[in-house]
């Protein structure tokens, strides 16, 4: 109080309906006033005020639920439900708050009080002091783990109380069981949990996430939300009215308290107040008069419960973005993740058609919070596209320089990459950034070396390259890599120096150089395979091959010469920068491979988009990263790389990646022999249709040396034939031409040694036969051949009529194509127990009948890795994600990484070139 401003305030009003001078505010003229004025009742009877509207011709019944945190959520909810029941309805409370609360300010037989506790607020040591993970355990026992039972139980009060309309302030889990029971509901609150909990995770860690989603989704499950003045972000609510705010009555005359406070008549004094600190806090409170605030509240809940539709303020498009943008910032600086705005929120919108599907550039388009990331850089050339992305890596990129605490708790790879990375760049000179997502493999998988049709999703994970060029003279070498050229007594030449950030999260050593004159033999490149054999000496370094075999690429195949040494920061979280997961089916390689190119090409002035690493894939995850776009699947032909179209994906339609938490490497033996034994097939294919062929011709050359009709003979036969003898790809082969000629005659399996004396090669430039080795053939040769069918069907249908039975098609596609994937010894049992509980999602009765979830499969090479969900683009669905996600945790103990929402590839985003603006680095601000 001693530090409270006093400031005198003129307050002499008079009301309209009294003739006293007051202190406090008329109900229904908004008048200062000294005591209650005389229209209050009929104001609360009749509607919100004055306004003469006709009381509702029955008793309501209102169900209002108080969240566990402190007594303050209680006591304004006391002013609400007294006005509702003055007004002649039923209020049945539920709460964890002590009864006389409640019974101390409402005396009547319409006040019923419930006591259970839904969700338990903050743990706190004192009214300032927060247990951060504590809240969340908490939370966790209270309301997650037995979430099941408690919607039962809710949703049977509910119907057995006939309520009409349900109330929360502000528990979450009340609003999905009033939707469950088929009753609307509302909130009333300043700030909901999401909000709350966001920096909670933060500080206690981000594997906490799903709690903050789960109650998002609750949320979004009522019909508006009354906001009360001193209000945080809350985007997961649709319609918003605001009113002022609500309080309890007061119990002292003005005087009195003036009096006690020594604070004289003519000064008009704010104060504020923070619950529950111990005896000797000075703490503030807003003090205002009794009653006006809670009125409004109280006639909007009952206009409501009668099916009146309240006209909400709505607020501006750009207004809700801000607000959602600030709630993902909170959640999506995390490891792992990118920054955005969730997608539950976007969908919750379009679900009841508040505005249309935004595009990227809209969703991140607050020009003040990207000045906010950009603040130390000239972007010289090139577009952020509205990327929270790339503004956050542009932040950190910006903090290389700062100065590093050895003092501070970091972990010894942490700090060595920090010091590494703090001397990389030279600040004066331009930097290029690029950005390529990973994929998400919708249909098509494996068989792109086989020559399918393919279809992509550009994943929202993306990763970030930083990359400078600098003469050899003027570039900062590391001191080992200044030891070594002054030992081979050349001075200074082309060098390259890469910093993995993120390398503590997996076996990589954080830093990587060389001289570039070790990618030449004499005046040629390397080949591939000497490369190979180069990055492969060190395991802790042969993540290098894939950014700096990128410039050998660039020397082989386009013959450019670097005569300038190299600076790449690779910044990984869960890969590079942002969050494509590695090891996870998701092409996080690919994503290095593309970014880290695009970003060479683009110091260098070139205009490259192909990759390559010692990994025995096809090409559509390069072309998907580097080609893709937002919202689209990329339709290729890999024979080799043939794009078709990009495939908008309907709006009724989504996708979704779930990580079985088990490592996905194309390097695995697992795919390298599934991939030989696929080759295997195609060359006894060949060598069968050459021996029908020859036979055929054979035939012909007799019935016409016998004078028979060669009419008889099949011409379109021979052509099939000939076809299939010159053929490069199984996917050429329609799936009844192989059943009807070639599959009875392929072994299940067959040994190396055995195949090569028959046939000598299997023609496949990246794999070797290993004479010991057994390899399954059939089964390897099957799947491209079908999958490629089943790919041109799923696309088809995507163009077809919306209804379930094109869902359900669709997924019953991916379906046969995960199991496909398990015939040839690429499955797990982390991605069919994931696919498994979709399907157990799927055949489950939901309260509306309808299904939301339709197919999985297994993604990219297999053996583990994520599984692809295809669903209705509804809020459901996600809440099914979510459920499964918790199941599989509670089955293995790992919770799956979520991976939605889509973002442009590397050739939408192109490239920004930027210069450290003068002053901007952390030296010169000390």
């Amino acid at each position: 109080l001693k530090t409270s401003a006093v400031l005198p305030l003129p307050v002499k009003k008079r009301c309209s309906c009294s003739t006293s001078l007051s202190l406090s505010l008329c109900f229904c003229c908004r008048w200062l006033r000294s005591s209650p004025c005389p229209r209050l009742a009929n104001v609360v009877a009749m509607g919100i005020e004055g306004e003469e509207q006709a009381a509702p011709t029955r008793r309501l019944i209102f169900a209002y639920y108080v969240t566990g945190h402190g007594f303050g959520h209680a006591t304004r909810v006391v002013e609400v439900a007294r006005h509702l029941i003055a007004a002649g309805h039923e209020v049945h409370v539920v709460t964890g708050a002590p009864d006389f609360v409640f019974t101390s300010e409402i005396q009547s037989a319409n006040l019923h009080i419930r006591k259970v506790l839904l969700d338990c607020g903050a743990v706190q040591a004192d009214a300032l002091t927060v247990d951060r993970l504590a809240s969340l355990e908490k939370y966790s026992q209270t309301a997650v783990v037995p979430r099941k039972s408690i919607l039962a139980t809710e949703v049977a009060w509910l119907q057995s109380i006939k309520a009409d309309l349900v109330v929360s302030d502000v528990v979450p889990v009340a609003c999905r069981a009033a939707a469950d029971a088929g009753i609307r509901s509302v909130c009333v609150t300043n700030f909901s949990w999401d909000f709350i909990y966001a920096e909670y995770v933060m500080a206690a860690g981000y594997h906490h996430r799903s709690i903050v989603w789960q109650i998002a989704e609750d949320y979004s499950h009522c019909e508006f939300l009354i906001r009360l003045p001193g209000y945080c972000p809350m985007p997961a609510f649709r319609d918003v009215i605001d009113v002022p705010l609500v309080v309890r009555r007061l119990h002292k005359a003005r005087s009195e308290v003036r009096k006690e406070l020594g604070i004289g008549e003519d000064v008009k004094l704010v104060i504020f107040n923070f619950g529950g600190q111990p005896a000797g806090w000075k703490l503030k409170e807003e003090w205002l008069p009794d009653g006006w605030l809670c009125l409004v509240a109280a006639c909007i809940l009952q206009d409501t419960a009668v099916g009146k539709k309240h006209a909400s303020d709505k607020l501006s498009g750009a207004r809700r973005l801000r607000d959602a943008i600030v709630l993902g910032y909170q959640l999506q600086r995390a490891p792992g993740r990118d920054i955005s705005i969730p997608d539950w929120y976007s969908l919750a919108e379009n679900e009841v058609g508040l505005r249309p599907t935004l595009s990227s550039s809209d969703i991140h388009g607050d020009s003040s919070l990207m000045e906010s990331y950009i603040e130390d850089f000239d972007i010289l050339q090139g577009d952020l596209h509205g990327l929270t992305d790339t503004m956050a890596f542009l932040k950190s990129l910006s903090g290389l320089d700062c100065a590093v605490d050895s003092g501070k708790s970091t972990e010894r790879r942490q700090l060595r990459e920090r010091i590494a990375a703090a001397g990389l760049f030279n600040w004066e000179e331009d930097i290029f950034v690029t950005r390529a997502p990973g994929r998400l493999d919708v249909m098509g998988g494996i068989a792109d070396y086989s020559g399918s049709l393919v279809l992509q999703m550009p994943i929202r994970e993306a990763c970030h390259v930083a990359v400078q060029r600098n003469h050899p003279c003027k570039h900062k070498l590391w001191k080992h890599a200044l030891a070594r050229q002054n030992a081979k007594g050349k001075g200074p030449i082309p060098v390259v120096q890469i910093v993995s950030f993120g390398s503590e999260l997996s076996n990589r050593a954080p830093t990587f150089d060389m001289d570039l004159a070790d990618l030449m033999d004499g005046s040629q490149p390397i080949s591939y395979e000497k490369a190979f054999h180069y990055f492969a000496q060190d395991p802790s370094q042969k993540w290098a091959a894939y950014v700096a075999g990128t410039i050998l690429v660039l020397m082989s195949e386009l013959g450019v010469q670097f005569s300038d040494s190299i600076s790449i920061l690779v910044k990984y979280q869960c890969l590079v920068s942002s969050a494509v997961p590695e090891g996870k089916g998701v092409s996080s390689s690919a994503a290095v491979e593309v970014a880290t190119m695009s970003a060479i090409a683009a110091a260098h002035g070139l205009n490259v988009e192909n990759c390559i690493v010692g990994a025995p894939c096809g090409v559509m995850d390069q072309m998907t990263s580097a080609c893709g776009e937002a919202n689209k699947l990329l339709a290729m032909v890999c024979q080799p790389a043939e794009v078709k179209e990009l495939v908008t994906i309907p709006s009724h339609i989504r996708f979704w990646g779930l990580d079985s938490g088990i490592r996905h490497s194309v390097g695995g033996t697992d795919y390298g022999s599934v991939r030989i034994g696929t080759f295997m097939g195609r060359t006894m294919i060949k060598s069968a249709a050459s021996a029908l062929l020859s036979q055929c011709l054979a035939m012909n050359n007799l019935q016409q040396a016998d004078g028979m009709n060669s009419d008889e003979i099949e011409e379109d036969g021979v052509e099939l034939l000939k076809n299939e003898v010159l053929q490069d790809y199984l996917c050429n082969l329609s799936t009844h031409r192989y059943e009807a000629v070639y599959a009875k005659m392929l072994p299940e399996c067959m040994l190396g040694e055995s195949f090569l004396k028959t046939y000598i090669d299997h023609d496949d430039p990246v794999t070797v036969i290993d004479p010991k080795r057994t390899y399954g053939v059939r089964s390897p040769t099957k799947h491209p051949i079908y999958e490629n069918f089943r790919v041109k069907t799923f696309k088809a249908l995507l163009s077809a009529a919306t209804t379930d039975e094109q869902l359900s098609a669709l997924g019953e596609l991916m379906y046969q194509c995960h199991y496909s994937y398990n015939d040839c010894g690429l499955g797990s049992d982390g991605t069919d127990r994931l696919v498994k509980l979709v399907q157990e999602m799927q055949h489950r009765r939901s309260p509306n009948g309808k299904t939301s979830l339709f197919g999985a499969k297994i993604t990219g090479g297999g053996s583990g890795g994520s599984v692809c969900v295809i669903g209705r683009n509804c809020v459901r669905s996600s809440e099914e994600i979510l459920e499964i996600q918790q199941r599989y945790k509670d089955a293995t103990g790992y919770l799956p990484f979520i991976l939605e929402g889509s973002s442009p590839g590397a050739g939408k985003f192109g490239f920004l070139r930027l210069r450290r603006r003068q002053g901007n680095t952390c030296a010169t601000e000390k």
